[in-house]
């Protein structure tokens, strides 16, 4: 993992989360410990409105937390109730906490590669719908990280549990003095969270 973003997870505090936060959070750790238990692979889809900001980082964060504690076979997709694209922002803050990230083409929905690890495979972050061929049909928990979608999406055909774990979305800051810290601090309360989530189901002890 790049030296960088191991620098920000040790500097990460999990006891900051309530406990009533970490109810709503423990409903995603039982679920990766039940698929565990079953020997079963992980698919999470991280679910908002857009698919521009708070699911992409949900997906990224996860996925480099679940490879950080060490639990195998989690796949983490991302999508939303329509598509976008993935916000530029994001990927400057990610670039800025330590992610390599390559923009590979500069249509108005471009595709980006993003590692947290040399030896690993990119995430591969687009915007697409939450049923897009890229995302799994079946077997995979739906995560829905904003209200509009929770609300507007009360059933993800395909999806064997359903878990709303919301965020404040930090585009109410785009184009304000605020912007770059708050997207930075949406960034790091969801790796936060992925952490408390991730370190709770790790097999092996990092």
């Amino acid at each position: 993992m790049y030296e960088k973003i191991k620098q920000q997870i040790v500097q990460i505090n999990t006891d900051e989360i309530s406990d009533d936060r970490k109810v709503v959070l423990n409903e995603l750790v039982e679920y990766i410990q039940q698929k565990q238990a079953e020997g079963n692979i992980i698919q999470l889809n991280f679910i908002c409105t857009h698919n521009s900001r708070r699911s992409h980082l949900t997906q990224i964060w996860a996925q480099t937390m679940a490879h950080y504690f060490n639990v195998p076979h989690v796949y983490c997709y991302s999508g939303g109730t329509e598509a976008t694209a993935m916000f530029y922002k994001v990927a400057e803050t990610l670039t800025e906490q330590g992610f390599q990230i390559n923009k590979k083409d500069e249509s108005t929905n471009p595709i980006y590669e993003v590692k947290f690890d040399e030896q690993e495979s990119p995430i591969i972050c687009f915007s697409k719908t939450f049923d897009d061929p890229y995302n799994p049909e079946t077997n995979f928990a739906a995560i829905m990280t904003c209200s509009t979608a929770d609300e507007a999406c009360p059933y993800i055909a395909g999806a064997t549990k359903r878990i709303p774990i919301r965020y404040e979305d930090p585009k109410a800051f785009d184009n304000t003095p605020e912007m770059e810290a708050k997207y930075k601090e949406r960034s790091l309360e969801i790796a936060r969270e992925m952490m408390f989530v991730f370190s709770n189901c790790r097999t092996v002890e990092v």
